[in-house]
């Protein structure tokens, strides 16, 4: 098993910066994690051509530290020196690795889980992502009237509601499981088998089925919602409907916070950041101190580099 010094979530400005920073203090084991299938998703897939890219964004003048030259430029310029940077640095960036959820084991190593159930592992983890994830929605319109019924996360639940939770990977399972202990739960999901979860979760779902505690409707979709008496009424493409009083939707991407939640940092009532668990980092837009400044996010890894490396 391979246990990296540093697994960085996020191919953006920071992790980047943080990744070629901890190099330079001859730090080599580090393993980016991107979910999008290029470094600097933002700026390669929603800026415009030619988009003028300053580094004092909004006129807030960031003196770099660094070993990142980056200057005021295009879109094009700001990609074309961050590639020279992976190149000539060196990282180990794998694309198309989803971070679904970061869990630190009584041994203090982290696992990092991936959306289609890979496992790696790290001694510490560098969460670098931006603001811009929102949970996956289903096609079908979802009626004004029990929009506030329909949760694409558990933090709404009543205990002793009937809830269909809908998905098939490793937040939907944990959801289905978590939520079996205190509520009438059933699991739906398109497939006829969780071929994208871990074995962890595998196990926990099929042992809450075994006992009774939660019921499980595969290889099917569902047609369309209707309100009922101030319920959800589910039309399942199986011709069959079922009333329901709360849905929780888990069908990819994820909000942020969930995913910060999950992973071992704290908020207080207004969702400000108020701690995190030992060896886990946060840098970029995601730690609220950024704002959407490249500059800054670059800083940021630079100056998480000079903590850990006294």
């Amino acid at each position: 098993m391979t246990i990296y010094d540093f697994i960085v979530v996020g191919a953006g400005p920071a992790g980047i910066s943080f990744a070629i920073e901890a190099k330079l203090k001859k730090c080599h084991n580090i393993l980016i994690l991107e979910k999008g299938n290029k470094f600097l998703t933002t700026i390669q897939d929603f800026y415009k051509n030619g988009k003028r890219v300053d580094k004092d964004w909004k006129g807030k003048v960031i003196e770099l530290e660094g070993n990142i030259p980056f200057q005021d430029g295009t879109k094009e310029t700001t990609i074309e020196l961050f590639k020279k940077l992976i190149s000539e640095y060196q990282l180990n960036i794998s694309y198309q690795k989803e971070v679904e959820k970061v869990h630190k084991q009584d041994n203090n190593i982290f696992r990092v889980i991936t959306r289609n159930g890979e496992i790696f592992h790290a001694k510490q983890v560098v969460i670098a992502i931006g603001n811009m994830g929102k949970p996956n929605k289903p096609s079908y319109p979802i009626p004004t009237s029990i929009k506030k019924l329909v949760n694409f996360n558990t933090d709404k639940y009543q205990v002793g509601e009937k809830i269909l939770v809908v998905g098939g990977g490793n937040s939907a399972t944990e959801y289905a499981y978590q939520l079996s202990e205190e509520c009438d739960v059933t699991l739906c999901y398109r497939k006829n088998s969780f071929n994208r979860v871990n074995e962890e979760n595998l196990q926990n779902i099929e042992s809450a089925v075994k006992k009774g505690k939660l019921k499980l409707k595969l290889a099917t979709d569902i047609d369309y919602l209707s309100e009922a008496n101030g319920k959800i009424r589910v039309h399942f493409s199986i011709r069959e409907n079922e009333v329901f009083d709360r849905i929780i939707y888990a069908i990819g991407g994820s909000t942020p916070i969930d995913f910060l939640k999950q992973s071992g940092v704290q908020f207080d009532e207004k969702n400000n950041i108020i701690g995190m668990i030992d060896g886990l980092y946060l840098i970029g837009d995601i730690s609220v101190k950024s704002g959407g400044s490249i500059a800054k996010a670059i800083q940021d890894g630079y100056q998480l580099v000079l903590k850990l490396f006294k």
